[in-house]
């Protein structure tokens, strides 16, 4: 799996960008070598489709994007189905969870939508205005000379301001409420909730949280308990098992949905938590 922010932004000849700090804007259109990509960011990023399909596969469901598509993709770790057999352009804009929240705290008219529910891949309305930012931007790309650092900010700023502008995006505006009020805790455990069947190392967990990894154990240890280890673990196995039992899946489906790099590993750490192996569990079902 790999951060897919910093393989853009270390790659400038390749992935033609522009930034403002960690604030960065792509125009994407080289194809993946290979079918499915392991990706994450610690950025929430908004995706515009200019031409082609991808579909990105999280642990909530799958999401087909085709041309004219409009979303924001919550920051952590998802799946990026690539189709060879048609060409594709995407803008691709990272947003810092510290710039998103200042730039709507300038709003003369505070949103306000508590309390409905925000997946992690979360559709835009599509409407002029958005439409009419993103293209504005593609002469920058072919520029000979970047913008002024103070210009590109005023745009990122704008596209922020549009959206948070629309009652038609209840659900970011919902995204962007838990952004300015919730208490670090509930996004820790959001966040963990969210990618816990993901191969994410601690490090990444504790930058997708806005964390040093001392600062991310120890949160961690607080909030839940246990260490992130031990959580992961047994949130892993639980879930193995829900598949096998309720869902029908074969032992190494279980093993790689759940987040097993090694189907070995996770027979044995099955066994040990449950005390008889994955396999015993399908014959149950079928007895």
């Amino acid at each position: 799996m790999y951060s897919l922010y910093d393989s853009i932004k270390k790659d400038p000849v390749k992935f033609k960008q522009l930034n403002c700090g960690e604030v960065l804007i792509t125009k994407y259109d080289c194809p993946l070598e290979k079918n499915f990509d392991d990706t994450w960011s610690h950025h929430n990023y908004i995706v515009y489709v200019i031409e082609g399909r991808k579909i990105w596969h999280t642990s909530h469901g799958s999401y087909d994007l085709r041309k004219d598509s409009c979303v924001l993709i919550r920051k952590g770790a998802s799946i990026i189905e690539q189709f060879f057999d048609t060409k594709f352009c995407l803008v691709v804009f990272f947003l810092p969870d510290e710039f998103i929240c200042d730039v709507l705290k300038t709003k003369k008219k505070p949103i306000y939508a508590p309390g409905k529910k925000f997946e992690p891949i979360i559709p835009i309305d599509n409407n002029e205005p958005v439409q009419s930012f993103f293209h504005s931007m593609m002469p920058y790309f072919d520029a000979t000379r970047e913008p002024d650092q103070a210009l590109l900010e005023l745009k990122f700023r704008e596209l922020i301001l549009t959206i948070a502008d629309n009652s038609k995006n209840a659900e970011l505006l919902s995204y962007f409420c838990s952004l300015l009020q919730e208490p670090q805790t509930v996004t820790l455990q959001r966040i963990m909730e969210d990618n816990f069947s993901s191969n994410l190392k601690l490090e990444e967990f504790a930058r997708l949280t806005n964390r040093s990894l001392s600062a991310f154990k120890r949160d961690f240890q607080r909030i839940f308990g246990t260490t992130p280890g031990k959580w992961l673990l047994e949130k892993r196995l639980n879930h193995a098992m829900h598949l096998l039992s309720n869902q029908r899946k074969t032992v190494s489906e279980a093993s790689f949905e759940a987040g097993f790099e090694n189907q070995s590993h996770f027979s044995r750490a099955f066994r040990k938590h449950f005390g008889f192996a994955p396999a015993t569990v399908k014959q149950k079902i079928t007895i």
